[in-house]
């Protein structure tokens, strides 16, 4: 699995422990957009690198890390074919992908502790869209974004 990752500087630390942790799994390849170490960067810029990364296809996923996720997602979630989505708890994270087939995880490092965090990123990349009653509902998403961004 392709996995374009990306932080701001509030999340540099977060963002290096979970790559650390990714890479122990051999099925997984990493790219990261950035910050580097003390680079001081937008968000919307690296969350629009990782979303374009993902919606063209380049990369099967993203997770994005800020300090709360939710400037990251909102960024993200801008970009066409983009579900992108704050995971702090072990619930939505589940559900960002089985009912939602978001592409993208966000977290935020000042909102969450560095185990939870691998445990969230661990379950996300196991989950898969159930499709089913989500279906009907994600092609709606896909509709109403094809009507704003004509």
């Amino acid at each position: 699995m392709k996995i374009a990752m990306g932080c701001d500087e509030a999340a540099y630390r977060l963002k290096k422990i979970i790559i650390d942790h990714l890479n122990e799994r051999e099925d997984i390849e990493i790219k990261d957009f950035g910050a580097d170490a003390g680079e001081v960067i937008l968000y919307p810029d690296v969350a629009r690198k990782v979303a374009e990364a993902v919606a063209s296809g380049e990369f099967e996923s993203g997770i994005l890390f800020c300090g709360t996720g939710i400037g990251m997602s909102i960024s993200a979630n801008k970009v066409k074919g983009i579900r992108a989505a704050v995971c702090h708890d072990v619930f939505s994270t589940e559900r960002s992908r089985k009912s939602n087939n978001a592409q993208i995880m966000c977290m935020g490092e000042r909102v969450i502790g560095v185990e939870l965090a691998k445990s969230l990123v661990d379950v996300w990349l196991e989950c898969e869209f159930a499709s089913g009653r989500s279906a009907p509902k994600v092609a709606r998403i896909d509709a109403i974004e094809s009507d704003y961004m004509k």
